[in-house]
């Protein structure tokens, strides 16, 4: 269960850089025969054919879910589709062209467009506003209207190839400018991609990393080595090895009946903490399932605090590799409370002071159970150092302000805020404002100030959206318990 990057960090850079290297050394040599045109026409089809099987499932899914996510990287293998159909078409020596050895414009400008084009739909992920449900119709409509005007754009070609611009020399100012604009697309989704990965640790995710990184350099080999070098040939093995890294994975999420979010790169940390089965590992959805049985109220806390906690984090810009930490030590935080004993932990009534310090223990027995699990060092702190307080008065170690990381101080002030605003048998739960008011009372000597402002932040950003949306809490929050810790 240790969660290490090392080894899937080592992975993307060997995607990035060793085919990378071997084009470099060996990819100058040519070979012109009628052959390897007919070569390259299969292979250019059969990759259109993948690319346009995932781009027809993506969007049929995707339609039929109002999944803006799968209709957009739909859109984007269909217009990667046309133009490789483009480009396996005008192949020399095979439809088009009669003598052997010529670069027409339609092959060189449909396959140099083929990564650029499909990373600019990519792109369109990072504005939220094409990942609603309600911009189906309008990426629907976006796929069509790319697709209509490739198909033109082969039409011109296959009359008159002269109406076409050329391709750019290999390593010719106007090529690299070419390069830089499509590594700066691909990059970017790439990214989107990582980040993803860092959140979810998923192996389908990573591999949607590497491919993204085979597609990057596909479109280098393309830009630099002259056509119909062993170079210009394995861009075009990498740009097949790359889709099918893409698309599988994606294709997959899908067929599981989940969103696909490595290209788009917006996964949550609300997401992380209300589908953690999916995303933190099926051994912390165990986990919570046992803290359920236990104790559904306590389970329940442990919810609305997880999910407070990576919302006040990511107001806070915490990376994503301590978010995610934050989302599995918030979910787990009191799964101490395990081996309190039923009576205590299920008393109608406040805790005599007998029971009040078996409680005050779960932070260490949680601790110790996420040490046999083999939890990272970062989740065990939040584990363990969840109720300390910043003057040093908390348990069980006293520690003081500077011994405690801004994690560990965000779960604090949402452990406390949600315990405050949860009804218990002996008192009403207290308002929202409240709250606040109390957690800023102790700002300085129990709670970070930075950490209670972002909460407040977030409750009063919750409280606004569900006022417009003028959706329910009860509504929201449905399949949550509400009982107290």
């Amino acid at each position: 269960m240790r969660e290490k990057l090392t080894l899937p960090l080592a992975a993307v850079a060997g995607s990035l850089l060793v085919p990378a290297l071997v084009i470099a050394l060996f990819g100058t040599s040519e070979k012109d025969s009628h052959a390897i045109y007919v070569f390259h026409f299969v292979v250019v089809i059969f990759t259109t054919a993948l690319a346009c099987a995932a781009a027809v499932w993506l969007t049929t899914i995707g339609a039929r879910r109002g999944d803006a996510r799968a209709v957009l990287v739909g859109a984007a293998f269909s217009a990667m589709a046309a133009l490789l159909f483009i480009h396996g078409l005008a192949t020399p020596d095979i439809i088009l062209a009669e003598q052997p050895g010529d670069q027409t414009p339609l092959l060189a400008f449909a396959g140099g467009a083929t990564l650029p084009v499909g990373g600019a739909i990519l792109s369109l992920a990072a504005w939220p506003t094409f990942l609603r449900a309600e911009s189906v119709p309008t990426l629907l409509r976006l796929q069509a209207l790319v697709t209509v005007a490739i198909v033109a754009l082969g039409v011109v070609g296959m009359t008159d190839e002269n109406l076409l611009p050329s391709e750019p020399e290999a390593g010719s100012p106007i090529a690299i400018a070419l390069f830089v604009f499509g590594v700066t697309l691909l990059g970017a989704v790439a990214w989107r991609a990582l980040r993803t990965f860092i959140l979810t640790r998923r192996a389908a995710d990573l591999l949607v990393v590497c491919g993204m990184c085979l597609l990057i350099v596909s479109l280098g080999a393309s830009m630099s080595f002259e056509p119909w070098s062993i170079g210009w040939w394995s861009g075009h093995a990498l740009e097949l090895a790359g889709i099918a890294m893409v698309g599988i994975p994606v294709a997959a999420d899908l067929f599981r009946g989940n969103q696909s979010r490595p290209l788009a790169g917006d996964l949550s940390g609300m997401e992380l903490v209300s589908q953690e089965q999916s995303y933190l590992g099926a051994h912390i959805g165990a986990l919570m399932l046992a803290l359920a049985e236990k104790d559904e109220s306590t389970e329940g806390h442990t919810r609305r605090v997880a999910d407070l906690a990576v919302r006040v984090g990511e107001e806070l810009g915490v990376p994503p590799h301590r978010l995610r930490a934050l989302a599995i030590g918030g979910l787990l935080h009191d799964i101490g409370k395990l081996q309190v004993p039923d009576q205590t932990l299920k008393k109608p009534g406040p805790l005599t002071d007998q029971e009040y310090a078996v409680v005050k223990r779960h932070p260490e027995w949680g601790d110790q159970l996420a040490r046999e699990l083999g939890m990272p060092a970062r989740v065990r702190r939040l584990i363990r150092h969840h109720h300390e307080r910043l003057d040093g008065n908390g348990y069980p170690d006293g520690h003081v302000s500077q011994q405690i990381d801004l994690d560990v101080r965000i779960l604090t002030a949402c452990d406390v805020y949600d315990a405050l605003i949860s009804k218990r048998v002996y008192r009403d739960a207290w308002s929202p404002s409240q709250a606040l008011r109390t957690l800023r009372a102790e700002e300085g000597t129990a709670f970070d100030g930075r950490c209670v402002a972002a909460l407040e932040r977030v409750v009063n950003g919750e409280a606004a959206e569900r006022a417009r949306t003028r959706v329910p809490v009860s509504h929201r929050s449905r399949g949550l318990v509400h009982r107290p810790s």
